[in-house]
């Protein structure tokens, strides 16, 4: 779908969006970050110096930084900055060799996490104004971005996010996952409400599980990543998935094995056969046993290929299985209390956010939900929320979940929209505004 906003030239704005996990940085009024880069500083363990990530974008054939039980330091914790001196570094690192761009000749879009602390706000400020001299700055919150973004759209749900003014963003990243009522590009804050769990807190789960039932893996954060991204889905029907999981031999359809890095022949994890991975498309998404019959042969020459490729490679067993991980650990997200932790699961979250905005919202809210955050990439992950939602939403409310295009952009490509709009200089605090009055007063402007 392409969208139906056209992008003037505002190369002067930097659009940053500073996620606890990626970078996403670029110039404002074009489609695509420049740039998408970790959010961290790190110490590969053949070297002694901390050393700032390559960006994700980087081109297949470059050497690949060996990442095996790399040290990890982030500027940001739970979401907020709590280290400003490893942002500064890893700020300049960007500005100057990434995106080549003068600070003092440039406006800058940042995106900050809602309900950020006026400690943090004011150490931010000092960030852009004092040490990088940005001409002008404009804070922006990722759900008002997000809902922008769509509402330019071309699309049944573009068009009616852009006619009712309203949507609900689920924002499920890094740190922690919003269910956020933006009204008329604003997000209603009385209204949002939060789960602590994100893509960091599902990483560590998948660690303890690995470590626990197969080889010790509490050091590899990169790589228990890439687990994660390219091997975890979400579960349907969850007492049935767990019996599959228990079977033994080919009736198992969620057992995959992960080769892990060997530092000489690969630096990289891997997925050892893709094929075999990607059985659990096959089971069916209802309850009809009669259906996973039908699909059984298919199965078995799925099986049978890969127990044939399984011949052919012998890693010694530098390699783990899973199963059942697969799909406990984005659980995680629909069941928070399952591990002890005292909050409600995403679907109940949307409901309370909604309930706490105007009755006159609600239908709209529910008809235009939008997905956004890397989070939200998991396999079926839309189609269980929606499953979960629909027998808690009333009868005569439409519930509509749209997934972002690219989750993990999406929020970017609203600050760019922004960025290129004709009022977006009004819009900013200016070094000058900052100097004059000071971190608290200036970003009262943000929010009328």
């Amino acid at each position: 779908m392409s969208s139906s906003f056209s992008y003037p030239d505002f190369s002067n704005v930097v659009v940053l969006d500073n996620g606890g996990g990626l970078i996403k940085a670029g110039l404002g009024g074009e489609r695509n970050p420049s740039t998408v880069l970790p959010n961290c500083l790190l110490r590969p363990i053949s070297s002694k110096k901390w050393i700032t990530p390559p960006p994700t974008t980087t081109l297949p054939n470059s050497d690949p930084l060996d990442l095996t039980s790399a040290a990890v330091r982030r500027p940001l914790d739970r979401g907020y900055l709590i280290n400003p001196d490893l942002q500064r570094e890893i700020w300049a690192h960007l500005f100057t060799t990434l995106l080549r761009v003068t600070p003092s000749h440039s406006s800058l879009l940042l995106t900050e996490p809602l309900f950020t602390l006026p400690s943090i706000q004011r150490a931010t400020d000092e960030l852009v104004f004092e040490d990088f001299n940005f001409k002008s700055l404009y804070v922006a919150d990722s759900p008002s971005l997000a809902h922008l973004y769509e509402a330019s759209r071309s699309g049944p749900t573009g068009r009616l996010v852009s006619k009712a003014q309203c949507s609900l963003v689920v924002d499920c990243g890094f740190s922690f996952t919003h269910a956020a009522p933006v009204f008329q590009n604003f997000t209603l804050n009385y209204a949002v409400k939060r789960i602590d769990l994100g893509g960091k807190a599902l990483t560590n789960y998948l660690k303890e599980l690995v470590s626990y039932r197969a080889v010790n893996v509490m050091d590899e954060t990169f790589l228990i990543d890439d687990v994660k991204e390219n091997l975890c889905f979400v579960s349907l029907d969850v007492p049935r998935d767990l019996h599959i999981a228990r079977k033994t031999g080919r009736d198992n359809l969620y057992r995959c094995t992960y080769v892990l890095p060997d530092g000489v022949t690969h630096t990289k994890g891997f997925v050892k056969d893709p094929e075999q991975a990607k059985r659990y498309l096959s089971v069916p998404h209802g309850d009809a046993p009669s259906q996973l019959e039908a699909n059984k042969k298919e199965m078995d020459e799925v099986t049978e290929r890969s127990e044939n490729r399984k011949r052919e490679v012998d890693f010694s067993k530098n390699e783990f299985d899973l199963t059942n991980e697969r799909f406990l650990v984005p659980e995680m997200l629909f069941r928070p209390a399952d591990l002890g932790m005292n909050q409600a699961g995403l679907a109940e979250c949307i409901v309370r956010a909604v309930n706490a905005c105007h009755p006159h919202l609600h239908p709209v809210l529910y008809e235009s939900i939008i997905l956004t955050g890397g989070s939200t990439l998991f396999p079926r992950f839309a189609e269980r929320l929606e499953r979960e939602l629909r027998p808690l939403v009333a009868d005569d409310y439409q519930v509509n979940i749209t997934t972002q295009e690219d989750p993990i952009l999406g929020v970017w490509r609203g600050g760019s929209l922004l960025a290129s709009s004709p009022d977006f200089e009004a819009m900013c605090v200016t070094k000058a505004e900052y100097e004059e009055l000071g971190s608290a007063r200036c970003r009262r402007r943000f929010f009328h």
